[in-house]
């Protein structure tokens, strides 16, 4: 009777490990297949902060896509896969492992990297290579005027960033009374392909209300030192006063109106976020106007991740703080490119690219729709002014949920 229990005890074990091994080979065979999609990016380096940023809101679509069945491509189900370089900020090196990428690691699609100079330099590669590739972070129109093809972006170009903020306070001029063309503006941005493409639209937008400009001026190279520009702004009081220097300007720029206790109406800058002035500067940075591509509390919606809050508190559970614009750009690429595929019906790489010419959708990050350049020309920029700690979204005025406050308080009413 023993012996028969022990054989009966045996057979249940057996059959219950096949059983447990059928369920294993069953799951793989249903596992989907994976497509492979490439991306340099700066994780060492002086991108190194934003690059990681980036890189997060890519990890994020993709894991997010993944966990909800993948995307379907003609009746089949796949999965999304990013495989990364280190370029640590070096174009010439973001450009080797493009071609790395494409042509050893045989991935289908690429991603952007970070910043415009590398972004211009991995373009040259995929567009020689054919390949489409769908980038969240280079905003400066030199990359646009190269009759590329196959580069498509999500965010704002570089012109666009300040030109809100001569919008605002011309709506706040003309609502009082007053006569744009009263305006005078001060100019301080650094030398490179983005400040100046920001600094022309600046110019656009003060010819287009006949403002004047009083100050124009490059920020020094090491972002050490701008008291020649603060002494003449504190000598011509602008209205205005716009700056673009990225992380190393607008820190610069916030200590030094401080120190120097320059009064200006209107402060509109850069990459607030980025060198955390108020987390530096705290009160003193405060009725700082800030551009940024992105806000939580924007009314979009989207197929993936719903409202911008939705991916905020997605952002904030997997990764512990609230995603800066990078990650949030960074992740609608990957929704970009996950949705022209499935549109394709094909990962044929000639027809996601004629897919993704035509795409016009809304997600979390705000509406995009490409020029024949590749531009996103279908979402705004948004300025939020820094007040008592928070981020307050003014502009534009169909989006702004607080007033702004304007004229700044004087550094004496303080």
């Amino acid at each position: 009777m023993f012996g028969q229990y022990v054989r009966s005890f045996v057979i249940a074990i057996a059959f219950a490990a096949f059983g447990l091994a059928m369920a294993g080979a069953a799951a793989q065979a249903a596992q989907n297949e994976v497509i492979l999609i490439g991306a340099p990016m700066s994780f060492t380096g002086q991108h190194a902060t934003n690059g990681k940023h980036s890189r997060k809101g890519y990890q994020l679509a993709v894991n997010f896509i993944n966990e909800n069945g993948g995307i379907d491509v003609g009746g089949k189900k796949y999965d999304l896969k990013v495989k990364y370089y280190d370029d640590e900020s070096n174009p010439k090196l973001a450009a080797k492992f493009a071609k790395r990428l494409i042509k050893k690691d045989n991935v289908q699609f690429m991603l952007g990297p970070y910043s415009t100079a590398i972004t211009d330099a991995v373009a040259d590669v995929t567009e020689k290579y054919r390949m489409p590739m769908v980038q969240a972070n280079g905003a400066s129109l030199s990359l646009f005027e190269k009759d590329r093809i196959y580069m498509f972006a999500v965010l704002s170009s570089a012109d666009q960033y300040l030109t809100e903020a001569l919008n605002l306070i011309a709506e706040q001029t003309t609502a009082d009374g007053g006569d744009t063309s009263s305006l005078t503006v001060a100019i301080a941005v650094e030398n490179d392909p983005f400040s100046g493409n920001l600094r022309q639209g600046v110019l656009n937008a003060a010819d287009k209300f006949d403002m004047k400009i009083v100050i124009d001026e490059f920020l020094p190279r090491d972002f050490k030192d701008m008291t020649f520009i603060l002494d003449k702004v504190k000598e011509q009081k602008p209205d205005i006063l716009v700056v673009s220097g990225h992380e190393g300007g607008a820190e610069l720029a916030i200590r030094q109106i401080k120190e120097q206790q320059a009064d200006v109406a209107m402060l509109a800058m850069t990459h607030c976020e980025g060198a955390d002035i108020h987390g530096m500067y705290g009160v003193y940075a405060d009725y700082t106007l800030c551009a940024t591509q992105w806000s939580s509390d924007m009314p979009f919606n989207g197929k993936w991740f719903g409202s911008p809050h939705d991916y905020k508190k997605r952002f904030e559970a997997e990764y512990g703080y609230e995603p800066p614009y990078q990650a949030a750009e960074s992740s609608a690429a990957v929704l970009v490119l996950a949705d022209a595929i499935q549109r394709a019906g094909s990962l044929d790489r000639e027809k996601v690219r004629a897919t993704l010419s035509q795409t016009n959708i809304e997600t979390f990050f705000g509406w995009i729709r490409f020029d024949e350049t590749g531009k996103n020309v279908a979402k705004p920029i948004v300025l939020r002014q820094l007040v008592k700690g928070r981020y307050l979204v003014v502009a534009p005025s169909g989006y702004a949920k607080h007033r702004v406050v304007y004229p700044r308080p004087k550094w004496s009413e303080r």
